[in-house]
């Protein structure tokens, strides 16, 4: 299982502009949902903390192997929505770890949790 996090800081000059801009990456990245082979969970979260440190929105997602990861770098959807949001960001971090099943409720690699569920 390999974990792919992505963190944003966001374009805008009010906070209702961020939240615009934060909205429209949420329903990007939610549409990719069940459109990508080895996808295995996505969520957004938007940062509550309001810290002059931290990120505006986090991406959390698991693929099946790496080689899920890769293939998703290129796919056309995920494109799409890299396309879509070019213009949103201001800040862009990531990490990318091999992790095992069970780190959520439910996932183990008896039961493993999909986006379509």
């Amino acid at each position: 299982m390999i974990k792919h996090i992505v963190m944003w800081n966001i374009r805008g000059d009010t906070p209702e502009a961020k939240a615009v801009g934060i909205a429209k990456l949420q329903r990007s990245f939610e549409s990719l949902r069940g459109k990508i082979p080895g996808l295995a969970h996505l969520e957004i979260g938007v940062d509550a903390s309001r810290v002059d440190y931290a990120c505006d929105v986090v991406l959390y997602s698991e693929f099946d192997s790496q080689a899920a990861l890769d293939a998703y770098a290129s796919h056309p959807e995920h494109l799409r929505v890299k396309g879509e949001l070019a213009d949103l960001r201001i800040a862009r971090h990531q990490v990318d770890y091999e992790g095992p099943f069970g780190t959520r409720p439910g996932a183990t690699p008896h039961h493993k949790e999909t986006v379509n569920e």
